[in-house]
């Protein structure tokens, strides 16, 4: 029997849809105007927060902008939950909230194959970011699917997974504001609810500065600017195995935001617009590559 024939993308946004795992599981592809089929293009992955979906991330981050100048396609994929608030499952849960969850990450595996069907991309330049939640799914993924991603580069989410033991060393770029009261940068208090487990910033940065082989002991800039709205370090753990880097870039004033972008309430803190997570973020990015 003939199979049917898979319509390609062309530039633009396009929502897509795939069955996995008894669910229909959706993500949103944004192509950008220069894309060119006889070309694999690079794809980063945009993972949202806990309480959001694609269509929010879209919005949020302002990603397509800097894909259209860039040239690199951008894919949106949707959590699991109740309507439009959905969550990853990026590890950090215990006992009873455990149990029932997806396999998101072999979800992600069966996207980027309906991907491949679908445009023209350079599977050695898959790449993956994320707010919160989606940021730890960004480390889950570095340890679980490290034969698909290029590099991780999380935003206010840490390491929430018991084991990272990826099959190649992954490089990080990890942002976080030091005031963050959601995903704290020392990690979970006395506060948090006891089915609740994640990393704090430091812990999470060195456990891949240990898997990738970097040097122990990082080099530090200070990379805002006088008069910028707060002051913004830059970590940077070098000569990791097979050019690996793992970077760390604290924002001193900083809550848990997208650098860029405004604050979606008061409660998360403040948010520096003198800095770009999507430019650092794809400055980072466009120097790695799968082997």
């Amino acid at each position: 029997m003939a199979q049917e024939a898979v319509e390609r993308l062309g530039p633009g946004d396009h929502a897509r849809s795939i069955d996995h795992g008894n669910r229909k599981r959706q993500y949103i592809v944004h192509v950008p105007p220069k894309y060119d089929p006889a070309r694999p293009v690079p794809v980063v992955l945009a993972f949202h927060g806990a309480a959001m979906n694609g269509a929010m991330m879209v919005k949020f981050t302002g990603l397509n902008e800097t894909a259209d100048r860039e040239g690199f396609i951008v894919v949106y994929p949707s959590g699991t939950g109740t309507g439009s608030f959905l969550t990853w499952n990026a590890g950090g849960f215990t006992g009873r909230m455990a149990e029932n969850r997806p396999d998101d990450v072999a979800f992600v595996s069966a996207m980027l194959d309906d991907l491949a069907k679908l445009l023209s991309i350079d599977e050695k330049r898959v790449y993956a970011c994320g707010m919160s939640n989606g940021g730890m799914m960004c480390y889950r993924l570095a340890a679980e699917l490290s034969d698909r991603i290029a590099a991780i580069a999380p935003v206010a989410g840490t390491i929430a997974i018991d084991k990272s033991e990826p099959k190649r060393p992954v490089p990080v770029l990890h942002i976080h504001g030091r005031k963050d009261r959601i995903v704290p940068y020392e990690g979970p208090d006395a506060k948090f609810p006891a089915f609740m487990k994640f990393q704090g910033v430091e812990d999470s940065v060195m456990t891949w500065v240990r898997i990738d082989r970097c040097e122990p002991e990082p080099d530090v800039e200070v990379i805002s600017k006088e008069g910028d709205d707060m002051k913004v370090v830059r970590k940077t753990y070098a000569g990791g195995k097979d050019g690996t880097s793992v970077v760390l870039i604290v924002l001193e004033e900083g809550g848990h935001t997208w650098p860029g972008r405004s604050a979606p309430i008061r409660f998360v803190g403040k948010s520096s617009r003198s800095i770009s997570a999507n430019d650092l973020i794809w400055d980072f990015f466009r120097r790695h590559r799968l082997k």
